[in-house]
C-alpha cells in the first residue's frame, strides 16, 4: 500500500480537494486502483448540521454519511466508492477518544493529544487501507498549515510516514504563488513561509503543487526549489483553468506529476491513457450545442452550496455536446419581481434542494412558470416538494396547500412529515440517508431515461409527499412515476402533458460524473435543447 499526503498552505480555498481527485485520476489511468479520504479539522461530527454559507454542499454518500463537498470530487473524478469511513473529522476523533476513555480502555492513563488522539487519526488511514485493498490511498489534509486545530491530523501523518517508511508515503504540499499588481510579479515568500512552517512540525515535502494565475517560469521555479529544498521537477505549475475543473488532470499530466509520484513510490505502471478525457474537455470547450439553464435557489450567492447540481448539469451537456449557460437566479428576487422577468428566455429551469422557508414562495412560482409555460424543469427534493404544492394550489385548487415544514397548520399538507421523523429532536443524521432503491412505472419518462426500471438513488430530507392526496394529483395529470418498492413513498413525479416535467425526492446529483452522466440530467439537457431550438433562444 502506498500512502500520498496532500496538505495545503497559505490560505484555504486552493483547491487541494481537485488537486487530490485529478492525481487519482491520472493514477487510476495508469491501471492503479486508488481510494481517497478527507481530514476536516473542525469539530463538528460531520457538516450536516453546518449552513452552506459556513460549509458550502453537504455531499451524502450511498451509506447516508453526511460529509465534505471534496468527497464529491473525489467520486466525480475518480471510479472510487466511498463511505462514511472516507470522512473523518476532529469532531469524531475526539469522541471516539471521550468513548475510549469512559469505557477504560486506557487503563487509568493520561489521555492526550499525542498518542491517543493521533493514533485514533492513523487508526483511520489503516481502516481504509484495509477496507478499499487499495493500491494508493491519497488522504487530504483540511484547512491550511499552522491552524491549531489541524496540528494532530500533521503530526499524525509525520509518525505515520514513519512507521510505513518513506518509499510508500509521499508528502504533497499546495501552496500559493500570489501576483502582486503593483510589483507586476508573482511573490514566492508566501509559498517558503508555508513550506518552513511545514518542515517545523517535521513534515519535508517532496513535491510542491504552486497555484496561480499565471506562468512561474523556470526562474521561480528554480527559487521556490532552492528555498523549499525540493527539486526542482518537484515543483508543479497549477494554473487557473480557464474553461472547466476538468482540465486539471490533463495539466498535472503535463507536468509530469503522476510520473514524479510513481517514481516516487516506485510505482512501475504505464502512462495514463487520458483520450476519454480529452475528448469530455472537446465537448465542454467546443460543443456543438448551446443552452441556458436557470437554477433557482436560496444560496445563489454561494458557488459551493449547489457545487453537483452545477457539476450534473455540465455533466448533462456533455452527454449532449452542448454547452450550457447557467443562470444563476435567488428565488426571493422571483417573490420581489414577476417571474417572467427573470425567467422567460431560459432553455429549462432547476430547483434545487434547500431547507427552510426563505425562497420557498419564489421557487413555487418557478414550477409554475414553467408547467404554464412548456419549459423544460427538473425538481431536486425540495424542488419536487414545491412542484406539489404549486400543482395543489393551482390545478387542484387547494389555495392554502403547503408543507408542514413551512407551514404547520395548513389545512391541506400535501407534503409532511414521516411518523418516524415526528419524534426526532436531534438534528444531526437523523433525516433520511443515503442509497435507497427506487421502482420506476413501466412506460414513464422517468423509466425510459434510466433504461431500468430498479434503481438506487442517495437521499437527504425528512419529509415527503402525503399520500392522502395521491388520488387526486393522479387523476389531474400529476403522475407517480417512482416510489419506494413498497409504493408508500413517492419518489418521482412527471406532468403527462408537458415536454419535460420531471421531479425527484432524492438527489441524482450525488452520483453524477463527467464520463458517466445521470440519465436526468442528461435528458433535461436533452430536453432543453429541443425547447431552445424550437423556440429560437
Amino acid at each position: 500500500m502506498k500512502y500520498i499526503f496532500v496538505t495545503g498552505g497559505v490560505v484555504s480555498s486552493l483547491g487541494k480537494g481537485l488537486t487530490a481527485a485529478a492525481l487519482g485520476t491520472l493514477l487510476e489511468n495508469r491501471g492503479l486502483k486508488v481510494t481517497l479520504q478527507k481530514f476536516d479539522p473542525y469539530l463538528n461530527v460531520d457538516p450536516g448540521t453546518m449552513s452552506p454559507f459556513q460549509h458550502g454542499e453537504v455531499y451524502v454518500l450511498d451509506d447516508g454519511a453526511e460529509t465534505d463537498l471534496d468527497l464529491g470530487h473525489y467520486e466525480r473524478f475518480t471510479g472510487t466508492k466511498l463511505t462514511r469511513m472516507n470522512n473523518l473529522t476532529s469532531g469524531q476523533v475526539y469522541a471516539k477518544v471521550l468513548e475510549r476513555e469512559r469505557r477504560g480502555d486506557y487503563l487509568g492513563k493520561t489521555v492526550q493529544v499525542i498518542p491517543h488522539v493521533t493514533d485514533e487519526i492513523q487508526n483511520r488511514i489503516q481502516a481504509i487501507a484495509e477496507q478499499s485493498k487499495s493500491d494508493v490511498l491519497i488522504t487530504e489534509i483540511g484547512g491550511t498549515t499552522g491552524d491549531i486545530e489541524g496540528l494532530p491530523f500533521l503530526e499524525a501523518i509525520r509518525e505515520f510516514a514513519l512507521e510505513v517508511g518513506y518509499t510508500n508515503a509521499l508528502f504533497i504540499h499546495v501552496t500559493f504563488v500570489p501576483f502582486i499588481k503593483a510589483a507586476g510579479e508573482l511573490k514566492t515568500k508566501p509559498t517558503q513561509q508555508s513550506v518552513a512552517k511545514l518542515r517545523e512540525i517535521g513534515i519535508t515535502p517532496h513535491i510542491l503543487v504552486c497555484r496561480s494565475d499565471r506562468a512561474m517560469g523556470k526562474e521561480l521555479r528554480q527559487k521556490i526549489s532552492l528555498f523549499c529544498n525540493v527539486p526542482y521537477e518537484g515543483v508543479i505549475e497549477e494554473k487557473d483553468v480557464e474553461h472547466s475543473i476538468y482540465e486539471v488532470p490533463l495539466m498535472l499530466q503535463r507536468e509530469r506529476l503522476d510520473e514524479l509520484v510513481c517514481r516516487l513510490l516506485r510505482l512501475e505502471t504505464p502512462p495514463a491513457n487520458m483520450s476519454h478525457w480529452q475528448d469530455i474537455l472537446r465537448k465542454l470547450i467546443a460543443p456543438q450545442h448551446r443552452v441556458r439553464i436557470g437554477v433557482v435557489g436560496k444560496y445563489i450567492e454561494l458557488q459551493d452550496a449547489y457545487k453537483s447540481v452545477y457539476e450534473a448539469i455540465i455533466h448533462g451537456g456533455v452527454a449532449n455536446d452542448c454547452g450550457v449557460a447557467i443562470e444563476k437566479i435567488e428565488a426571493e428576487e422571483i417573490e420581489k419581481f414577476c417571474a417572467e422577468k427573470l425567467l422567460k428566455g431560459l432553455g429549462g429551469i432547476l430547483v434545487p434542494g434547500g431547507f427552510g422557508e426563505r425562497g420557498v414562495e419564489g421557487k413555487v412560482r418557478a414550477a409554475r412558470f414553467a408547467r404554464e409555460n412548456g419549459v423544460p424543469y427538473l425538481g431536486l427534493c425540495l424542488g419536487m416538494q414545491v412542484a406539489t404544492i404549486e400543482f395543489a394550489r393551482d390545478v387542484l385548487h387547494l389555495e392554502k396547500a403547503h408543507s408542514t415544514e413551512f407551514e404547520p397548520t395548513t389545512p391541506d399538507p400535501v407534503i409532511a412529515l414521516l411518523d418516524e421523523q415526528r419524534q426526532v429532536t436531534r438534528l444531526g443524521g437523523t433525516m433520511r440517508l443515503g442509497a435507497q432503491p427506487v421502482q420506476l412505472k413501466v412506460g414513464s419518462r422517468a423509466a425510459k431515461l434510466y433504461g431500468a426500471f430498479v434503481v438506487n438513488e442517495r437521499h437527504r430530507h425528512r419529509y415527503e409527499f402525503n399520500n392522502d392526496y395521491r388520488k387526486a394529483f393522479e387523476a389531474a395529470g400529476f403522475h407517480f412515476s417512482g416510489t419506494s418498492p413498497d409504493g408508500k413513498l413517492v419518489e418521482v413525479i412527471e406532468l403527462a402533458d408537458h415536454p419535460f416535467f420531471v421531479a425527484c425526492q432524492f438527489h441524482p446529483e450525488f452520483q453524477s460524473k463527467p464520463n458517466a452522466p445521470h440519465p436526468l440530467f442528461r435528458g433535461f439537457i436533452a430536453a432543453t435543447h429541443a425547447y431552445s431550438c424550437q423556440r429560437g433562444l
